[in-house]
């Protein structure tokens, strides 16, 4: 009787023990996503001085010869356009933005499937140029398309947003050409008593 009540009370406290730590684990987890705080030591100045390094060892991949601002691509562009110089104009936003807007007659690589470029462009002297929603993917894959051996990898810098800026038109399968005037309206999702984020990480759009 008594080793039979001795193992139900272990049981008992070893759910109970348990029930309070999935307790606890969720509180802070909602607390850090209310919040904001860290739920870990915050690393992030570390992180980002290290993102900064990696940021400029990428951009030298690049002569300066090969770094285009909105103009001199746009005329690059209209000579691949009227087919007076051959090369691979690549943009590497996510499938959701391309869809949703870009260059007409452009290519198109996620930049997270760089690692496809060897068996999409088999010419290793191939002229290729990248751009992104800015500037950031493109450096970054270029940086890898030169680890892969291509030789001949030009970075347009102001990407879509500087296409935009300049006024240049877009496209998509629904609305055809179309200029777009008013960029980047966004809305966030807060929590009503403390008006901080609901959510922990998001990259760019908070939908």
């Amino acid at each position: 009787m008594k080793k039979g009540f001795i193992f139900v009370f272990v049981v008992a406290f070893t759910l109970t023990a348990a029930g309070c730590a999935v307790g606890n684990r969720l509180a802070v987890s909602k607390s850090s996503a209310v919040t904001g705080s860290p739920a870990v030591a915050d690393d992030s100045v570390m992180l980002q001085a290290n993102e900064k390094k990696a940021w400029e060892k990428a951009t030298k991949t690049f002569p300066v010869e090969h770094q285009l601002n909105v103009q001199q691509f746009k005329a690059l562009y209209d000579k691949v356009m009227a087919g007076q110089e051959d090369a691979y104009l690549v943009d590497l936003r996510t499938h959701p933005e391309f869809y949703a807007a870009h260059i007409v007659g452009t290519d198109h690589i996620h930049a997270g499937h760089m690692y496809t470029f060897p068996k999409k462009i088999k010419n290793k002297d191939a002229k290729i140029v990248l751009w992104c929603r800015t500037h950031k993917r493109g450096a970054y894959v270029g940086e890898r398309l030169a680890q892969y051996g291509y030789t001949n990898v030009w970075w347009y810098k102001d990407g879509i947003v500087g296409w935009i800026e300049a006024g240049y038109p877009l496209c998509n399968q629904f609305m055809g050409l179309f200029k777009v005037t008013d960029y980047h309206k966004s809305f966030t999702e807060i929590d009503n008593e403390t008006k901080k984020p609901l959510y922990q990480i998001r990259e760019f759009h908070p939908y």
